[in-house]
């Protein structure tokens, strides 16, 4: 096995070297970034300041894309072979290993690039979409290209909006403000329709799958069988409490059966294609938290389920991943702690588990292709990062990489983590952030920092606790910074997420109110100077506890806030709320624009003005009630800035919220 590391220092120039796993001294070439074999011919671009993404082919051999060029780079290290140019409006790129052909999109058509060859697949009037992400990206959809096993076939989603109603989001660019329509489907509205299409590269025919009706449902976890004649696919209700995982020839697109099906009475949420076995093609797993918590399950492509492969109060959180023999599967999971990820191997003849990261925190793994080597990235909240490389068993051969304390020349105050109990018993996870040198005599405000909404978990053991600088810089001003993953948040579990459902607030709410109690306690804590701040669903959040609680929270701020649900989109909103016909009563509890009367105190909103996810529409809402019941709300917009605020106006963010923090709380 060889490694690949990547070195971005000042002295070293940037260089990538190669060496052997099994022998520390003996190193293999080393490839400067701008070094004449790259740069002087004018092949890769003078703007790179570091090395590209490479996905690696095998020991001395990968691919990388640079601006609108696709390269490869040989084990004759320093040698590049170009392999194409895509045109300036290419996007969406997916790329077949190992022949580096290349399906992409321009605009709502998708395209093949064969070596210096690009043909145009599709022909489609605008509304509809190919080969682009579906269903607003949920239901763990991040692509809509879908290569088979040997590269002869191209699955692909078409997605028919045309029936959608558009959202306006107005760009002020020009003198006279343009409109851009964004195809929105609002909770119990008319949704998008989506195909699932295939391309032959021999026969030149695109087929479609015959999914069938009702039009409006979600197609996801799309799964190639390794032969390439079938290929599968989970269709999922609107109402996304009925999961059928189905079976179709791709010869002419018919439906062959359905293995098996997943209903629950709140939500099925799949979030992964079936994996099949590399030494039995006739055999897949499954991930599934029918249960529960996130499970393997090995089916037969009968639809048989052979066994369970996985059991226990805890989740798998990433794609399992075979070795060469395909023996054993890899995978993460939140066995050893919720606040943990860690790397573990599963022997699918005896069902042996071994785990393979000792060390405390959080950790990301690569494994060789033999399952002899792991490169093992972590970090906890004493480490800030550490990479090392150990055996198939996890027994560590050596570190590659150490990084030094990087903030160890900055006064930061402490990080905890807590645990504390909801009002039903359940364990809740919380971080504090005190201020540097805090005097336990004095009382210190507090800046409550929320999300709390699913597929967040904002508390773990890595480094700084999951915080980020901005949060650690507010408690440099100060502030006892505190932060809560309430039930409702990410892998803990169906019970602890969805017990939400259909009543978005509430039970988030109540939870915080646990750390608030908490807080309290606390003899350095100023009960009369708490804050509370979040974006988003942490918007809702911020906003709905300063109107429920003003007696508690003297000062908010909401970026990004829902404030009505039925503003909302239909994959995300319905799965959470139902439709508002469906449950009435949940949206005029969620509805925060009908509680402006209850608004006691300092709230600044903020918004982009080009937000396709939260549109505008919530907080202008809420801010035409302030104005019908005559309340006061500060209320501030980034124009042209879609659901954050990122690049260099973010400094001006952060500088706003804490200024208004400052001179309020």
């Amino acid at each position: 096995m060889v490694l690949a590391i990547q070195i971005n220092t000042s002295i070293l120039k940037k260089i990538l070297w190669l060496t052997e796993a099994k022998i520390r001294k003996k190193k293999r070439c080393c490839l400067r970034l701008m070094d004449s074999t790259l740069a002087s011919k004018g092949m890769i671009s003078g703007s790179l300041k570091r090395f590209p993404a490479i996905n690696w082919l095998d020991d001395g051999s990968g691919w990388f894309f640079d601006q609108d060029k696709l390269f490869q780079l040989t084990a004759d290290f320093g040698k590049l072979n170009h392999i194409t140019t895509y045109p300036k409006e290419a996007e969406n790129k997916s790329v077949f290993t190992p022949d580096l052909h290349t399906a992409y999109t321009i605009n709502n058509n998708l395209y093949l690039a064969v070596g210096d060859e690009h043909i145009q697949l599709t022909k489609e009037p605008e509304g509809i979409v190919s080969g682009q992400s579906v269903h607003r990206n949920e239901f763990g959809i991040s692509g809509g290209i879908f290569w088979s096993k040997d590269g002869s076939k191209i699955a692909f989603y078409q997605m028919d909006e045309r029936m959608v109603t558009n959202y306006p989001l107005v760009d002020i660019e020009e003198r006279i403000a343009t409109i851009k329509n964004e195809p929105y489907p609002m909770a119990g509205m008319k949704s998008h329709e989506v195909k699932l299409l295939i391309y032959d590269l021999n026969s030149k025919n695109t087929i479609t799958i015959q999914t069938g009706e009702p039009a409006e449902q979600y197609l996801t976890a799309i799964s190639w069988h390794p032969s390439g004649d079938k290929i599968y696919i989970g269709i999922l209700n609107r109402e996304q409490n009925h999961l059928k995982f189905n079976a179709y020839q791709t010869s002419d697109g018919s439906m062959i059966n359905t293995l098996f099906e997943e209903k629950d009475p709140q939500y099925v949420e799949p979030q992964f294609p079936a994996f099949f076995l590399p030494n039995n093609t006739n055999q897949f797993i499954w991930l599934s938290e029918r249960n529960g918590f996130r499970h393997m399950y090995l089916y037969s492509t009968e639809g048989e389920l052979i066994k369970q492969m996985t059991n226990g109060e805890w989740m798998i959180t990433s794609e399992p991943v075979f070795d060469q023999s395909g023996k054993n599967i890899y995978f993460s999971s939140t066995a050893e702690s919720p606040l943990e990820r860690h790397f573990y191997k599963l022997n699918l003849k005896n069902g042996k588990t071994t785990h393979l990261t000792p060390m405390a925190g959080v950790h990301s793994v690569s494994v060789s292709k033999s399952g002899k080597y792991l490169i093992d990235t972590y970090s906890n909240l004493e480490i800030s990062r550490k990479i090392i490389l150990a055996d198939g068993n996890g027994k560590s051969i050596r570190t590659l990489l150490e990084s030094k304390d990087p903030l160890k020349d900055y006064q930061l105050g402490k990080t905890q983590i807590l645990e504390l109990k909801a009002e039903d018993g359940t364990t809740l996870f919380a971080r504090m952030i005190t201020p540097p040198n805090l005097d336990s005599t004095k009382k210190y405000p507090v800046i409550v920092y929320v999300y709390g909404g699913p597929h967040a978990q904002l508390i773990t053991n890595s480094w700084l606790g999951g915080a980020n600088f901005y949060l650690n810089y507010l408690a440099q001003q100060g502030y006892v910074v505190f932060t809560l993953d309430n039930r409702g948040s990410a892998n803990r579990g169906a019970e602890f997420e969805q017990i939400i459902h259909r009543q978005l607030g509430n039970i988030e709410r109540q939870d915080q109110m646990t750390g608030i109690a908490f807080l309290k306690t606390l003899p350095f804590v100023d009960p009369d100077r708490i804050g509370v701040d979040g974006w988003s669903y942490g918007g809702f959040m911020s906003i709905g506890l300063k109107l429920h609680h003003p007696e508690i929270f003297k000062v908010a701020v909401a970026g990004g806030p829902v404030t009505d649900w039925k503003y909302y989109e239909i994959m995300y909103g319905e799965r959470y709320m139902d439709t508002p016909d469906e449950n009435p009563e949940g949206y005029e509890s969620a509805n925060l624009v009908k509680k402006v009367n209850q608004l006691d105190g300092k709230l600044l909103i903020i918004h982009g003005t080009s937000d396709p996810v939260v549109v505008w529409q919530h907080s202008l809402a809420f801010l035409k009630a302030s104005v019908d019941e005559g309340v006061l709300v500060d209320y501030f917009v980034y124009p042209g800035h879609e659901h954050n605020v990122r690049g260099k106006d973010r400094a001006h963010l952060i500088k706003m919220i804490s200024t208004y923090f400052n001179e309020n709380l």
